[in-house]
């Protein structure tokens, strides 16, 4: 049983009469609906760890979550449209089905050709293989995902390609200038912005491969990457031209995952792309900052800025068990996940 520190039963495991209890409970005035109040004593009970705590939440992303489920605008929520509420949103608060993405632990980011350890910041790759590890051991994630970057060796991200495809007259950096690092500009239609690295995770060689250390668990899916020569793929989700996806939607969607918990490498590439796009496709996403190492460090931040920007979470990875088994439950997650209930309903 989940039982809050105001002695709500949040088992939703259990029939439909916990609904009502849960109902009937925090109905103080047992007037039949719920005020604004009473709303508030519900995220009072929802929006808090296993330790006690209680997650403040905002008053005005607060009233904005009871407007969408005061569905016919009378100021309250009554039992009907608690209905809703119960089984749309308090549910997969309670008990989210998560899914674990690893981007990227492949040979060449750590030790390789592309070893970020080289780049600005200096970060070792290396470093999130233990506590990924730790986590496929000790958490049970409802689907655990690999993606792979799976490039053609005429790939246009390749800097020793760059004679290969046509520089746009506006580009930034002539080809005969350009070093690893640089973004230049190709010719179009459209003209296409690409930045430059060196030849990396090539199809069926060493360094594609995830690194031997990494855990590789039974019954997970990989997702293959920057499989088309044209365009950069830094996404698990899409190419950077939005053209292709790959089968990680699909997937997901048959695993009817609620949560999405991304990590792997590089923090502000490919980490960071597939978290915002997956908050914008409609995933309560958690972004996990020590199984991340990136390339720049600012950009590092600018990620993390946006993650929260737009109603992601960032934690370490000693944080998912508890919020994976649904003891951890943070607002900002609860907002976002009312947010793509009104834009569904809508």
């Amino acid at each position: 049983m989940d039982t809050s520190p105001l002695g709500i039963d949040f088992d939703v495991t259990a029939k439909t009469c916990r609904m009502d209890a849960c109902f009937s409970a925090f109905d103080k005035n047992g007037d039949g609906k719920l005020d604004l109040d009473e709303f508030r004593l519900i995220c009072k009970a929802l929006f808090r760890n296993d330790k006690g705590k209680i997650y403040s939440l905002e008053e005005n992303k607060l009233k904005e979550i009871f407007d969408i489920f005061d569905q016919d605008a009378d100021g309250f929520i009554d039992r009907e449209e608690f209905i809703f509420c119960w089984n749309h949103w308090i549910k997969v608060i309670v008990r989210p089905i998560s899914a674990f993405l690893i981007v990227d632990v492949q040979n060449d980011f750590i030790t390789g050709t592309l070893n970020i350890s080289n780049c600005s910041a200096q970060q070792n790759g290396f470093e999130v293989v233990e506590p990924i590890n730790r986590l496929l051991e000790t958490v049970e994630f409802d689907a655990v995902f690999y993606s792979l970057d799976w490039h053609p060796s005429d790939h246009v991200s390749f800097i020793d390609n760059i004679n290969q495809r046509e520089i746009d007259p506006s580009s930034p950096v002539a080809a005969e200038n350009a070093q690893c690092y640089d973004t230049v500009t190709f010719a179009g239609p459209p003209p296409m912005k690409q930045r430059l690295w060196p030849r990396h995770c090539v199809q069926d060689t060493w360094g594609s491969e995830l690194h031997k250390d990494l855990k590789v668990v039974e019954n997970a899916i990989k997702v293959y990457k920057g499989t088309n020569p044209e365009v950069d793929s830094y996404s698990v989700f899409w190419d950077n031209k939005k053209l292709t996806d790959t089968t990680l939607s699909a997937q997901l969607r048959q695993k009817n995952a609620t949560d999405i918990y991304i990590c792997g490498l590089a923090y502000d590439v490919c980490v960071g792309a597939t978290a915002v796009d997956a908050l914008a496709i409609g995933y309560r996403t958690i972004l996990l900052d020590d199984c991340s190492r990136g390339v720049d460090l600012l950009d590092i931040e600018k990620t993390k800025n946006t993650v929260i920007k737009n109603d992601g979470v960032i934690v370490n990875s000693n944080q998912v068990k508890a919020m994976v088994e649904g003891r951890d439950r943070r607002p900002e997650l609860g907002y976002k996940l009312a947010i793509e209930l009104k834009a569904h309903r809508n």
